[in-house]
């Protein structure tokens, strides 16, 4: 490039990109974590990490497990649920702890590439907002039940309540867990000692629990499928777990040991404290309902809590206290990891979209607001029923990745490095998007019934059978040519530091490339947020939609006895994709509304109910044919 081509940067974006470096709240939120921030020692963030361990989910989980699917087919369900969640997590938890990168920076290189992991950062995000609004709905309650502050108004306040600490990023989030892990921790265990200590009989209470679903309190595969996919919505964890670990130390001679023991116990191991945590709450609500409590309350963390605690203390208003405030307390640990997770999640999705980054701040109000959003509008029985089919995506793009760190990687399908910079990567890498994709399709597919109710209830198993499958497979027919766009300009694991000609700020070579558009040196974050490069520094690949009308075209000039034209093979394939789509969020949007009219109604009017949606189907199926063709046709 040539020296009258080199680009100026105008001063306004010069100081925008200064204010987005603030790193002490910025928390480099889409960027490599360098070793001159990490100087906590490996024990303060294995604390960190297991403070998120605090979910009253995990109760809530498993007695809802023990009382619809009965003892046997909750307990071995949380069991199979937790190995199989350790050993996916454990590639990923090292990976990122050695390379100091998140889980989107890690799905970029573990064979998605760049733009491709922008599906899987809205993946994470719902995953975040979903469960923040969950935690903060339980703390609401418990509130209510302490306080009197009605509902609407407690969502408000303990969405509002996380901002101030998440604000300040990992060092706030820190000094947050030390303060009140020993607090959390005493508040925990006391009511199980009281409850074993005044209820001898508690675990015979717990092997005799049949459940309401399977009608008995045994062993059967359909239940205990169905049971595992449930705990498996909760492997997106991972993600939250690796925010933190990209902030562990170097590991050296001198840490080595406590490297290891809190990279395993906060990284991989949360899903044991998980596992031990949704055994505990199967043993409470197994306790409150022999005692007379209704199962419907028995599902509720608060309540089995309360109950828990009247053996403790005689007074029913002491015990409900005290209650109120291990809830609180546990709500707020993980919630502020919920806030955290999910502003790094939106901060990579729309930096990537709208080549702007505001700060991660915003991000973290806009991820607060969804999640009050859906408490105000009470949507709790839409978000359940779509929960299932979100596990099946998350577990496949959870698969891909750990498919590629553990069998691409070592089996050379893949190169042995981790780039994660726009500046090196393709746009699309169909390795990781095509086996997320079609594991996510097929899986849905079958947890919608279709295939029947083995498939329904295994439909996980499938999500991540495909995924391990078609992640190899994929990187050998490609030759593993999509993951490097062209090799890096310094050397690897450098310390040295690179000032940026955007941005003006020093960062490490391993953070920073060279710009042919610049002519200069540039930080992973400017690349991100640069629009006028249009790639230039990258080789032009042919664009996904001309390999599919392509494959179109070899499809209409096989079935076609004369030669099809291109504006005729353009039309043809451009509709089918329209047409597709429009009719996949169709049937989206009518499938929600069936698990909620199956409460809401009798079995008679839901046979009625279903009946008229497939005809609803059928009726706006073709009038999306219509309106396709009509788009189609008007394209200029």
């Amino acid at each position: 490039m040539s020296q009258a081509s080199v680009q100026t940067v105008h001063i306004a974006r010069r100081q925008y990109n200064k204010w987005v470096a603030t790193e002490s709240i910025e928390d480099y939120a889409l960027r490599y974590s360098p070793a001159s921030f990490r100087k906590w020692s490996p024990a303060v963030i294995g604390t960190t990490m297991i403070g998120t361990n605090s979910a009253l989910s995990y109760e809530a989980i498993g007695a809802l497990l023990l009382l619809d699917y009965g003892y046997s087919n909750a307990i071995w369900a949380m069991v199979f649920a937790a190995i199989v969640i350790f050993a996916v997590g454990l590639p990923i938890c090292h990976y990122s702890a050695k390379h100091s990168i998140d889980m989107d920076l890690l799905t970029r290189a573990a064979g998605f590439g760049y733009v491709g992991s922008t599906f899987t950062s809205l993946i994470y995000a719902s995953f975040t907002f979903i469960f923040l609004a969950l935690e903060t709905a339980i703390m609401a309650q418990a509130v209510k039940l302490c306080f009197g502050i009605p509902l609407w108004l407690g969502y408000i306040l303990c969405s509002v309540v996380v901002i101030p600490i998440v604000f300040y990023g990992v060092t706030a989030i820190n000094r947050f867990h030390r303060w009140t892990q020993l607090i959390w921790l005493v508040l925990l265990i006391v009511p199980f000692y009281y409850v074993f200590t005044r209820q001898p009989d508690a675990l015979q209470m717990l092997m005799n629990v049949e459940g309401e679903v399977s009608k008995s309190k045994g062993f059967d595969w359909l239940h205990f499928g169905v049971a595992a996919g449930i705990s498996f919505s909760l492997i997106a964890q991972i993600g939250e777990q690796v925010d933190y670990l990209r902030f562990m130390p170097e590991r050296t001679a001198k840490n080595r040991w406590s490297w290891w023991v809190n990279m395993l116990t906060g990284g991989p191991g949360w899903v044991g404290i998980a596992f031990i945590k949704q055994l505990g709450g199967a043993l409470l609500a197994a306790v409150a309902v022999v005692a007379g409590l209704a199962i419907a309350d028995a599902k509720e963390p608060i309540q089995i809590f309360n109950h828990a605690f009247q053996f403790a203390v005689s007074n029913p208003s002491t015990a409900l206290f005290i209650s109120a405030m291990l809830v609180i307390v546990s709500e707020l640990k993980v919630n502020v990891t919920n806030a955290y997770a999910g502003s790094l999640a939106w901060s990579n999705f729309f930096s990537r979209l709208t080549h702007s980054h505001p700060g991660r701040v915003v991000w973290l109000i806009f991820n607060c607001a969804i999640a009050l959003m859906l408490m105000e509008m009470d949507l709790f029985e839409a978000m359940n029923s779509v929960l299932g089919m979100y596990s099946n995506i998350a577990v496949a793009w959870i698969c891909a990745v750990v498919a590629d760190l553990t069998i691409n990687k070592p089996f050379g399908l893949s190169p042995p490095i981790v780039e994660f910079k726009r500046a090196h990567l393709y746009n699309v890498n169909p390795v990781g998007v095509l086996s997320m994709v079609m594991a996510s399709i097929v899986s849905s597919i079958a947890f919608s019934g279709v295939l029947g109710e083995y498939a329904q209830a295994y439909s996980w198993l499938i999500a991540a059978g495909l995924s391990f499958l078609l992640s190899p497979l994929i990187a050998f027919l490609t030759k593993g040519r999509y993951y490097i766009a062209r090799e890096g300009h310094f050397p690897a694991n450098s310390p040295t530091l690179e000032t940026c000609s955007v941005c003006n700020q020093d960062y490490a070579q391993a953070d920073s490339a060279h710009c042919p558009y610049h002519n200069n040196t540039i930080c992973s974050l400017c690349c991100t947020l640069e629009s006028n490069c249009h790639d230039s520094c990258k080789p032009a690949l042919k664009h996904p939609l001309e390999h599919y009308r392509d494959a179109v075209g070899k499809v209409l000039n096989t079935l076609w006895p004369r030669p099809v034209t291109r504006q005729i093979t353009r039309r043809v394939a451009n509709f089918g994709l329209i047409w597709l789509v429009m009719l996949t969020l169709v049937a989206l949007a009518l499938w929600i509304t069936v698990p909620a009219a199956a409460k809401a109604f009798a079995p008679e009017i839901v046979l009625q109910l279903n009946t008229h949606v497939q005809r609803a189907f059928l009726a706006i199926a073709v009038l999306a044919s219509v309106t396709t063709w009509w788009i189609v046709l008007v394209e200029p």
